[in-house]
């Protein structure tokens, strides 16, 4: 147990050392690593648990930084960019269909230890609110972005609608935090103070959820 934790904490913390010990350990099969991790987080609706411990945004600048700096040129920016986009599309298809067919069934349920009703309710609202764009919002906001498909199934939303809002969003996703972190992560002043990027990316994810929140508070007075 402690072993996992100390690599949850280390794997916040600083993403780029933990992939470059994958890459050492398992070479060019960090690829699929890394697609089953994106895959996982979009895809499977119990990582809602987890999603706080594994920010994506963060480890999608960090490869980026590490495709830029890579010297025995393990990633390819060209490669991993149409990889996580699949994976994260993948993802989001399978949570759409868990929401179309089971959906009802596991809203009935009381809250387990992987999914909290708080979680549901507050990503159906933000769908009910924000309507299609929700689903590219949402791959901004961790947990979020995980519940969404689920409830665009749940809610029978038509599915070349929902694919097409998918692609669109893992294409922004994907693509513009991986490009940054490749941009990025040739200066000296990010790879010394990694930690404080990836905490801003962090505030920056979560800002949507913090400014509603605000909102909520004052509202309420």
């Amino acid at each position: 147990m402690q072993s996992i934790i100390e690599f949850l904490s280390n794997f916040v913390q600083r993403p780029d050392k933990v992939i470059m010990q994958m890459i050492d350990a398992y070479g060019y099969w960090i690829y699929a690593i890394l697609f089953i991790i994106i895959f996982a987080e979009t895809g499977l609706i119990i990582m809602t648990f987890l999603m706080p411990f594994l920010p994506g945004d963060a480890l999608i600048f960090s490869i980026g930084m590490i495709a830029a700096n890579d010297s025995q040129n393990h990633l390819h920016i060209e490669f991993i960019i149409p990889l996580l986009m699949v994976a994260a599309v993948l993802g989001d298809n399978v949570n759409y269909y868990v929401g179309r067919r089971f959906g009802h069934w596991i809203l009935q349920k009381e809250d387990s230890f992987f999914l909290k009703k708080k979680h549901l309710e507050k990503a159906t609202h933000f769908f009910n609110e924000n309507g299609k764009k929700a689903i590219i919002i949402a791959r901004f906001m961790p947990v979020v972005r995980t519940i969404i498909p689920f409830i665009c199934g749940t809610t029978n939303l038509k599915y070349s609608v929902f694919l097409t809002y998918s692609i669109l969003g893992a294409l922004l996703w994907v693509g513009a935090i991986s490009v940054l972190g490749y941009t990025l992560g040739g200066f000296e002043i990010v790879q010394q103070h990694l930690e404080k990027f990836i905490f801003g990316i962090i505030i920056a994810a979560n800002m949507p959820l913090i400014i509603r929140l605000i909102k909520a508070r004052f509202g309420q007075k």
